[in-house]
């Protein structure tokens, strides 16, 4: 059983977006599970009931697995991720994640302000021991199966024990949520060759190479993750600073428009476009979780449609099912002693 909490009011689309996705999401997820609505209680009440006037028979008897839980106060998007913890700490996202930390939920999902969500998600749920930063797990389609990137915006600067750290956490998650026993694991750098890349990434390298528990495969580059594969053979995931990922999760964003264009030009129509390109939307994945925290905190696009909601609640619900956030802790306290540079 699930209890998954859902930040009503984070997102650009909120309130409409959020509660249809959670009324998808539950027509998906078993009858064990509830989605707990966090928000200003009048605004919630009010939408949910103007989308439960109209709908089917089978969507109002879901929403009987529905709770509101009133937050009176929401972080803005352009509020500093410091609010999340001493401005506002009865905003929907704070009180989402608390009633984690006190074991009255399993999972948070949020559209909100990505930056708050890591501050306030870091300091309530708390890292793990020997961790000293969380990291996003960003699934990127590719002409396999999806390849992980971590990080993906949480960190601009990373040591290379972070990324030494970033590779076990990304490691456990291709175990546990995409179900790849021994997932390889590979850092992105300008080249191939183990020489290659800044301080911080020959240095991880290096350690990464003599690692134990890891199934390392190297370096690749850039044209590597579209492929989800280099000339070595496949890749699970891949480790890089936040500022790298988060540069390479904007450039694949921007790809299916660019597609779009050049295709219909070529006279493909919409309708055939839109299915060949359905994975490189971000609404296919939901969410990314924040890697590293003792819990489950799912980190949505901020412009999330109820598809994209829908999905980033079933990616909480799979991610608390699989206990991830206990076995990475496991797999932390089993490598502490190892070097890491």
């Amino acid at each position: 059983m699930a209890r998954i909490a859902l930040d009503v009011m984070g997102g650009d689309l909120a309130p409409t977006a959020t509660i249809a996705g959670a009324l998808l999401a539950l027509q998906e997820l078993g009858p064990e599970h509830s989605i707990q609505l966090i928000g200003r209680a009048d605004v919630v009440r009010a939408e949910l009931d103007a989308q439960l006037a109209g709908a089917e028979p089978g969507v109002r008897a879901v929403a009987g697995r529905l709770t509101v839980v009133d937050a009176a106060e929401v972080i803005e998007m352009t509020d500093k991720p410091s609010v999340a913890i001493r401005g506002k700490p009865h905003s929907s996202m704070a009180v989402g994640l608390r009633l984690q930390a006190e074991g009255q939920s399993d999972a948070f999902v949020s559209a909100g302000n990505t930056g708050a969500q890591m501050a306030a998600t870091t300091f309530i749920l708390r890292l793990h021991e020997g961790l000293t930063r969380p990291a996003i797990g960003t699934l990127f389609p590719s002409a396999r199966v999806p390849v992980v990137v971590l990080d993906s915006g949480a960190n601009v600067d990373c040591s290379a024990a972070e990324l030494v750290q970033f590779a076990r956490l990304g490691a456990v998650y291709a175990e546990d949520v995409l179900g790849r026993p021994n997932p390889a694991i590979a850092l992105l750098s300008v080249g191939e060759e183990a020489e290659k890349g800044n301080a911080a990434v020959k240095e991880a390298h290096r350690t990464l190479a003599s690692a134990s528990g890891l199934n390392f495969i190297g370096n690749v580059e850039g044209r590597d993750v579209p492929m989800g594969a280099c000339d070595r053979g496949p890749v699970d995931v891949v480790v890089c600073d936040g500022f790298v990922g988060n540069v390479l999760l904007k450039f694949y964003e921007s790809v299916p428009k660019l597609l779009f264009g050049l295709l219909a030009r070529s006279g493909v129509s919409r309708e055939q476009l839109a299915g060949a390109l359905q994975g490189l939307d971000y609404a296919s994945h939901g969410g990314a979780p924040l890697l590293g925290v003792k819990g489950v905190s799912i980190i949505c696009h901020g412009k999330s449609s109820p598809v994209a909601i829908k999905n980033g609640i079933l990616v909480g619900h799979r991610t608390a099912e699989s206990r991830m956030s206990e076995h990475i802790g496991q797999r932390l306290a089993a490598t502490a002693g190892e070097a890491t540079a």
